[in-house]
């Protein structure tokens, strides 16, 4: 079983620990109910993490959560509902932790500065989560062609912030070159593909160490950008 300190909290289950208060010191049924939830979609990420989608059945979940199965169908359908939701609320997370990040840096910024926070964003993000890492990249292909297409949809999504970023680069690059959309798609299957062997590999706490290759990919298409011989040494 994965270790608690080690899985990240949006994997952070209650196997162990008391369930819900019941009898005069319960919570208001909206605070249950939303901690139920909460619990649930934690208990999800690490059961997946932990065994595998295919492996994982209802009860392995509400075991985690410490909630009833009654409470479980009170928000989800069934597995396949609960995981989509865990993996979606954590893409969102992750999303916004990458766009919060690239807005932090400020308007008269280097672009390429913009480019590193988005990338360190990223990787960091995973690194901090490696269950979601692990349930996210691993597992998703597994749980059928509803959870293929969510993982492509984030795909696009990551080309998109590709996209928005070389676009506003241009105007105040007029020398980089214009690429086509399969670029940024290319971009991002690319940066998968890299986060995925090293989280396949139990390697995700050594995910910002992509930073550099990812930044110099990217400039390499979109800026067209020579990669230097410190590029390509390791470390």
């Amino acid at each position: 079983m994965l270790d608690s300190k080690q899985e990240g909290t949006l994997a952070g289950t209650h196997a162990g620990k008391p369930g819900l208060p019941r009898g005069r010191s319960r919570l208001p049924q909206p605070a249950v109910q939303a901690s139920q939830r909460e619990r649930l979609l934690r208990a999800a990420v690490a059961a997946v993490a932990d065994k595998g989608y295919s492996a994982v059945t209802v009860a392995d979940i509400v075991r985690r959560a410490k909630v009833s199965r009654a409470a479980f169908y009170l928000h989800f359908r069934g597995r396949e509902d609960c995981f989509f939701a865990a993996t979606g609320r954590g893409g969102q997370l992750l999303f916004g932790h990458v766009i919060a990040a690239a807005r932090a840096i400020p308007d008269d910024a280097p672009d390429e500065a913009v480019l590193r926070a988005g990338c360190r964003a990223f990787l960091g993000f995973l690194a901090d989560e490696p269950a979601f890492a692990r349930a996210f990249y691993i597992d998703m292909p597994a749980a059928g062609p509803v959870a293929v297409e969510r993982l492509q949809a984030a795909g696009r999504r990551v080309a998109e912030i590709n996209a928005k970023w070389h676009r506003r680069a241009l105007t105040r690059h007029p020398d980089w070159p214009a690429v086509p959309d399969e670029a940024y798609q290319a971009i991002a299957g690319a940066a998968a593909e890299l986060i995925r062997s090293r989280v396949s590999a139990g390697q995700t706490a050594a995910l910002p160490e992509l930073e550099d290759t990812l930044v110099a990919l990217h400039l390499a298409i979109l800026a067209a950008r020579p990669w230097t011989t410190a590029d390509l040494l390791p470390g």
